[in-house]
């Protein structure tokens, strides 16, 4: 009896050692995913990725996370779109009920808030090990802005959109008047330029340029005429005491009150810049290249960039850069994983599959600028790129935190035609004067 029950003890044995050998294997597999990101379990690792954006603009982020995936078969990200208005509200709430996406974008004007709060997973060590697919050094220094605090990054660019105008040229055509182009070939792509073209489309009928109230739009016309906001060495606010500046700011009243600017703040509800020019109700808006997917999809605008109008003695003139920032939840479960598709998406693997073709932005990341120039769409495409080799990103005003909201709180009301540019801008002076010296602990 005792040998039958040996006997059996040892069949039992050989039948298991291949099983066992199995799963040796498959544990030694996985533990080199782990590596790459995986749990070390064998199980697919899911991780949830959100941002802003219309219809276009998500197709390309899909491109970018289809990519991942394919490479990483271990991990599965999927893209859950969280609409424009009330993003960061939303996410803010996500993060203080731990229910927040593993991924997600951050606005420039908002990552400073993000940052303080602990929520955001530092970068820098992940960044520089092997598993990164993209380096720091890689990027251009003038794009970290806020998301770079203490030699650490909390947040990664994106891509990047310099700002410039988006014209319509049939509608310009239509009502006889002379394009953007033509005053810039000539030279004379000025302010009075820009206030003649939208005097004709307002004495058409039409509105002449849909003014977004973000510092973006603000800082590019200032720019544009030689002035500035802050001293760029000290930080310091010095608007009120710079003379362009605040003649920029007096044109931006006048061209409000003349209704040649409409705020986009004030349209019906309902009615954004992008579809009203796709309508023909305007001829101009200003944006990086976020529109383009969607006007390029619609085959009966006939419609093209311009630098923003500059009125100093140089052709062209700075303009505002937005960016956005990959951040990674500091409570995320699958935290390296997360960090690995971070680092994939706004590397040049990642960059070269949303923004080849008709992208919605342009690289942050160098050496692939021809995958913007190539598609030919616009006509005049290279003006963007253009842009970026003079434009700079909010590095001065996002660091402050709260002070992007407090001033969009202040310049809602020049553009509504409620204050002046003299009042708007003593507004503007004591409040950011009172919040940078509060943040330097002054």
């Amino acid at each position: 009896m005792k040998k039958k029950l040996a006997f059996l003890l040892f069949a039992v044995l050989l039948i298991m050692i291949p099983a066992l050998q199995a799963c040796s294997n498959s544990s030694s597999g996985s533990s080199d995913s782990g590596a790459s990101g995986s749990s070390g379990s064998g199980e697919k690792i899911n991780l949830t990725f959100s941002a802003w954006g219309n219809p276009a603009e998500i197709k390309v982020y899909q491109r970018a996370v289809d990519g991942f995936n394919k490479e990483n078969p271990d991990i599965q990200v999927k893209l859950v779109p969280i609409p424009s208005d009330g993003y960061i509200q939303k996410l803010q709430t996500q993060l203080q009920g731990s229910q927040a996406p593993d991924v997600f974008y951050v606005g420039d004007g908002d990552i400073s808030k993000l940052v303080e709060t602990g929520k955001l997973a530092p970068l820098s060590e992940f960044m520089n090990s092997s598993e990164s697919y993209a380096k720091p050094d890689e990027f251009a220094e003038g794009l970290w802005g806020a998301a770079k605090k203490d030699d650490e990054i909390y947040g990664i660019t994106v891509d990047c959109n310099p700002m410039l105008l988006y014209y319509n040229k049939k509608l310009l055509a239509e009502l006889g008047i002379k394009s953007p182009q033509e005053y810039f070939d000539a030279g004379e792509w000025n302010f009075a330029a820009m206030e003649e073209v939208t005097d004709q489309l307002r004495d058409g009928g039409k509105y002449g340029f849909i003014v977004d109230n973000s510092w973006n739009t603000l800082f590019s016309w200032i720019w544009a005429n030689g002035g500035d906001v802050y001293n760029k060495e000290t930080g310091d606010f010095i608007l009120d005491q710079n003379d362009k500046g605040i003649e920029a700011m007096k044109f931006l009243e006048k061209m409000v009150k003349d209704e040649n600017f409409t705020y986009s703040g004030s349209l019906p509800k309902g009615q954004g810049a992008e579809a009203m020019f796709m309508s023909g109700q305007v001829g101009m808006v200003s944006a990086g290249r976020w529109f383009t997917p969607l006007f390029h999809e619609n085959k009966a605008l006939e419609w093209d960039y311009i630098s923003w109008p500059s009125n100093t003695e140089n052709k062209t003139e700075p303009v505002a850069i937005p960016t956005a920032y990959m951040a990674v939840n500091n409570d995320s479960k699958n935290k390296e994983a997360a960090q690995k598709f971070a680092s994939y998406y706004t590397s040049t693997l990642g960059q070269e599959a949303r923004l080849a073709g008709i992208g919605n932005a342009i690289p942050s990341i160098g050496g692939i600028d021809e995958i913007v120039t190539e598609s030919n769409v616009p006509e005049h495409v290279d003006y963007i790129i253009q842009a970026r080799e003079q434009g700079y990103a909010n590095a001065i005003q996002s660091t402050i935190p709260g002070l992007d909201k407090e001033a969009n709180d202040i310049m809602d009301l020049l553009y509504l035609g409620k204050d002046d540019a003299e009042t708007t801008i003593e507004k503007y002076a004591e409040k950011a004067k009172a919040m940078i010296a509060e943040h330097k602990g002054e």
